[in-house]
Formats: structure tokens, sequence, C-alpha cells
């Protein structure tokens, strides 16, 4: 009986051993394991922050960059006759300098982002003022249309292998308007947003 209970003893005691070292092992990896996460989260938001710093370098003659909705807006005030999306001969000259600044962006940012799963989404919104115009939902997408026609007429070009470009209208409504009667014409504007997006981390 003692031999049996001495056995018994012996083997409990070799099988809490065991699980011991399985539970230390466990925890050695699962600790590995969410450092390696947390570095690869650090990674991401110091590259997240690089690319918001690169962006932020496009010329300031043509862009204002708001840091309350994060997002770029054109300096120059860009008018359209009511109800009508066609872009004004005056205002050409500006828009294909504002394109051609964005381009040699997006050229840079591919030259930095080798070997990094990073494409860029490029969103060009037209907004319309509050003048009581049945369709200025459609009418602040026309006008984003021509300036997107505008840039393709004049070989203006964003590389579609990091850049996915997309066409909005904002209408009367969106955030970051501006307020007041007299202010209304001022929101006949483009909005300019130029968004990271980033996947797996290479090295």
């Amino acid at each position: 009986m003692q031999k049996q209970a001495k056995i018994f003893w012996t083997s409990y005691a070799d099988l809490m051993t065991s699980l011991f070292f399985i539970m230390l092992v466990l925890f050695v990896l699962a600790i590995a394991m969410m450092k390696k996460d947390a570095k690869a989260n650090k990674e991401q938001i110091d590259m997240i922050n690089n690319i918001q710093k690169s962006i932020e370098k496009l010329d300031k003659t043509y862009f204002s960059y708001d840091n309350d909705y994060k997002r770029f807006s054109l300096n120059k005030q860009i008018q359209f006759e009511p109800a009508d999306s066609k872009i004004q001969d005056q205002y050409k000259p500006y828009l294909l300098a504002v394109g051609k600044e964005i381009e040699n962006l997006i050229v840079e940012l591919k030259s930095d982002i080798k070997n990094k799963d990073i494409k860029y989404m490029i969103i060009i919104e037209g907004m319309a003022s509050n003048d009581y115009y049945k369709r200025n939902d459609e009418l602040s997408y026309l006008r984003a249309l021509s300036l997107f026609k505008l840039w393709s007429q004049n070989n203006i070009y964003f590389d579609p292998s990091i850049c996915e470009l997309q066409i909005a209208g904002s209408g009367i409504k969106g955030v970051g308007r501006f307020q007041g009667k007299n202010n209304e014409f001022k929101n006949q504007r483009f909005l300019i947003q130029i968004i990271p997006k980033i996947g797996k981390l290479k090295n």
C-alpha cells in the first residue's frame, strides 16, 4: 500500500512539474508575442506620423492644411456660376498646378515606401453653397468630376499601383463649412484629402 502511494505521489509530482514547465513556456511565448505586437503597433504609429508629415509638405502656395479636420483646402477661392459645374478658364492654370503638385507628392511617397504595404486614397470632394438649388448634391459631385477631367485632359496622373482616386460631392452638408450668410459663397470649393492605408509592415 505504501509502495502504491509512493508511486502515485511520484507520478503526481512529475505531472505537476511537467504542467509547470508547459505553463512557463506558454507564459514566455505570450509575453514575446505581446512585445512583438506592441513593437509592430509602434512602428505603424511612427510610420503614420512620418507619412502625415510628408503629406503636409505640399506647397503652401496652393494648399492649406486643416488640423481640425485633417484635410487640405485650396488657398484660392474657386467660384462657379450658379447651378453650374464648369471650371472657369481663369482658375485652370492654378488647378493644373495643384494637380501637378499632388502628382509629384505621390511620386515622392512611392519612393519612400519601398517594400512596405502602403497605399493612398485621394478624395476630391466638391461642395456647394446653400442657395436653395434643388440639385446641390449632384452639382457638388459634378464640380469634383470637372476637376478630375481637367487633370486627366492635361496628363496629370496618379499612379494607380499605390493610389486610389475617389470623386465625391457633399452638397451643402459635410464638416468644416464656412458659416454665415455673407460667407456661404465660399462653400463653392474643392477639398482634397490624402489618406494613407497601411497594411502589413515589411522589413
